[in-house]
């Protein structure tokens, strides 16, 4: 690698193949995620992925999708949104664009979604204050296909819970999930068990995080990531309905990935400063631009570790060395270093500093709501 990655992941919340085209029933039954009219093209999950060059901790920052950002260009009109939008609202202008000049057609649809790409790299880019080279597009259809090759992936709930709405059933503690149920559980935010508990695009986040780890942590101990074959595998497999953009081979990235531990990456979850609505009374996330940049930096570039100052040791034959003093416990002063990851929001509330999931070593097995 000549340089850092610095990537965006897009979870498209369609229903449909690469190629706008429904799936098969099989597979809508096994989503419990509605038909092929269901969802459109937002990008309901998305994630900033950093890994540095010199082979330090590498960063994936979980922007909550109803942020409240300008959106660049001002596609179909629309300059500000929630940033899950940009996609969709580019995508939308752009086929209308072509529809005029007589393009429809596969052809047509490929390039309106080229135009929902860029608009939403161009969006996290200006909200985030970041330069992203490199993208993965996925559908929930890819990500079943991606986690029926590696199941079953080992999860942890705080709590039993269902959602009749997402298929979630879950009893609290660990359990093996198969991918049927990997998409209900990153797809949960109701809960038919407790529904005093407050679920919210927040917690579904540290679900996605949650699984994510997993799931790096049992590629790792499997050495899939040192194993070509195996990796090219899940690739193929994935290629069917995921989109990488033609600059990054992920074979390329394996091992940096197999390098990766529990201390060289870390989970975040952009900070939002209140839930609200917008000017059509949609629900929203209110958020400050400048502190979210400003927070994003502060952890891709954390100060160097303070050097301690030196005692000077009284030589033996100096008259400190004879005298006696009363000694006091000192407190160390601790190292300048990168914030270490806590929980910080719980359900219903945004916290005003970054959350992540706490547990990221050992078994890479983080219990969440």
């Amino acid at each position: 690698m000549n340089g850092p990655v610095d990537m965006l992941i897009m979870g498209l919340d369609s229903r449909l193949d690469e190629n706008g085209k429904p799936l098969p029933e099989d597979i809508y039954n096994a989503l419990h995620a509605g038909e092929a009219s269901t969802g459109g093209l937002n990008s309901n999950v998305l994630m900033y992925v950093h890994i540095p060059a010199d082979g330090s901790a590498a960063s994936v920052f979980s922007i909550p999708r109803d942020d409240y950002v300008d959106i660049p260009g001002c596609p179909d009109g629309v300059c500000k949104a929630k940033i899950k939008e940009a996609y969709g609202l580019a995508f939308d202008a752009s086929q209308r664009a072509l529809a005029r000049q007589g393009k429809t057609g596969d052809d047509a649809y490929q390039k309106s979604r080229d135009a929902g790409r860029s608009a939403e790299i161009a969006t996290v880019n200006q909200f985030l204050g970041v330069r992203i080279n490199h993208f993965t597009e996925v559908t929930m259809v890819a990500f079943f296909q991606i986690a029926q090759v590696v199941q079953p992936v080992t999860v942890c709930v705080k709590q039993d819970t269902q959602d009749s709405y997402s298929g979630a059933n879950f009893h609290a503690g660990k359990q093996q999930i198969n991918a049927q149920q990997a998409v209900a559980f990153v797809r949960q935010r109701r809960d038919n068990v407790h529904p005093q508990l407050e679920f919210t695009d927040l917690d579904r986040s540290r679900r996605q995080q949650a699984f994510l780890v997993s799931l790096f942590n049992q590629l790792k101990q499997a050495n899939t990531f040192l194993n070509p074959a195996k990796l090219s595998g899940i690739i193929g497999v994935a290629k069917q309905n995921l989109v990488i953009d033609s600059g990054l081979n992920p074979l390329s990235l394996a091992p940096i990935a197999a390098n990766l531990s529990g201390t060289k990456l870390h989970f975040y979850t952009l900070p939002v400063e209140r839930f609200g609505t917008d000017p059509s009374g949609q629900s929203v996330n209110i958020v400050d631009p400048t502190a979210v940049r400003q927070t994003v930096q502060r952890l891709l570039n954390p100060p160097p570790p303070s050097t301690p100052t030196p005692t000077p040791t009284p030589s033996p034959t100096s008259s400190a060395s004879r005298t006696t003093t009363k000694k006091h416990p000192t407190t160390p002063t601790p190292s300048a270093v990168a914030p270490t990851p806590v929980d910080a929001t719980g359900g219903g509330t945004a916290g005003p500093a970054p959350t992540a999931l706490t547990d990221l070593s050992g078994a890479g097995v983080a219990c969440v709501k």
